[in-house]
């Protein structure tokens, strides 16, 4: 049997895990999130270490990326500093080649149009691929990185833009603690500000991370369509209360719930069997396709879905699910 394990910053509320098959393999999914606490983070990532095929990390990155760059981020390298044995991913890689395979997916498949519509992309630097992708087909973006993630009330509206920003002050943000830039443990939904709300009343597509999304969500969210990653049942009866019109995760749903792209990677590198330094994006793409990862689609519009579970949830027959 294989092991994949995610240690997150995250909240443990959201912790959660599956026995599933991949390949004729039995394989273990598990997620753990510490609540903001970085030194329990440490400890499992040491204790585990050797023991799991490989790890994820959540409620942070290693890395984001701003056209060409990448910044390392300090807490992410503490992380993936601890791990010794097992290969360890912050599901960057997947992000650069799933998250643009699941728009131009979302276009080709008439799923969603993204010409001419208003997006907001809550942050950019965690999903450039998504965002690149995006401005291919021809999406006029909003970009939320300094309302979200710095909780500075000024959006920008290209990627150029955000590139000169990110040389001037990455260098000095990849030094901060992640709890002051991501909504990890349990404090992740703010009141909305008014400031903020307005960007979500005018976009038809709200796209990018969920904690960010949920952090400053308003209550009416009637008729947008949410493009994200993970997110849990209870998140889910919550857009559709809010009157969302759609719902795509870009990774698949394994028991009423969809992991982040860390876990997705680590579950690649898991499968691939070859030192994680030599893994390319090629590599990621075959393996989407050998697994048949396709985005899960929930349809509040459609009067014939009777529940949170959605139309489709990208889980191939071979990857049934054996318990959770």
């Amino acid at each position: 049997m294989k092991k994949v394990v995610s240690i997150s910053l995250g909240s443990s509320e959201r912790n959660h895990k599956v026995e599933t098959e991949i390949f004729g393999e039995k394989v273990h999914i598990e997620r753990i999130g510490t609540d903001g606490n970085l030194a329990r983070a440490l400890s499992l990532l040491r204790e585990l270490d050797g023991t799991v095929d490989a790890f994820g990390i959540g409620g942070t990155d290693l890395y984001i990326y701003v056209g060409k760059k990448r910044y390392a981020l300090r807490d992410g390298k503490k992380m993936v500093s601890a791990v010794k044995k097992t290969p360890i991913v912050d599901g960057s890689g997947l992000k650069n080649t799933l998250e643009r395979r699941v728009v131009d997916y979302l276009q080709k498949e008439s799923i969603v149009s993204f010409e001419g519509k208003k997006v907001l992309m809550v942050c950019a630097a965690d999903r450039f691929g998504m965002a690149e992708e995006m401005i291919k087909h021809h999406a006029n973006l909003t970009i939320g990185d300094l309302m979200f993630g710095l909780g500075i009330p000024i959006p920008l509206y290209s990627l150029e833009t955000m590139d000169k920003l990110a040389r001037i002050a990455a260098p000095a943000v990849t030094f901060l603690p992640i709890k002051l830039l991501y909504p990890s443990g349990n404090k992740k939904t703010k009141k909305p500000s008014r400031k903020v709300a307005k960007y979500y009343y005018e976009a038809e597509i709200i796209a990018g991370d969920f904690h960010y999304i949920k952090r400053h969500i308003p209550e009416n969210l009637k008729g947008k369509i949410i493009i994200t990653n993970t997110v849990t049942p209870k998140d889910v009866e919550m857009l559709r209360d809010r009157g969302v019109a759609k719902l795509i995760t870009t990774t698949p749903e394994f028991n009423g719930r969809s992991f982040g792209t860390n876990v997705m990677e680590a579950l690649m590198v898991a499968f691939l069997e070859k030192p994680q330094e030599e893994i390319t994006p090629q590599d990621y793409s075959r393996m989407i396709d050998k697994m048949g990862f396709k985005p899960r689609i929930v349809d509040f519009t459609d009067q014939n879905t009777p529940n949170s579970q959605g139309i489709k949830s990208g889980v191939e027959p071979e990857r049934r699910l054996i318990h959770g």
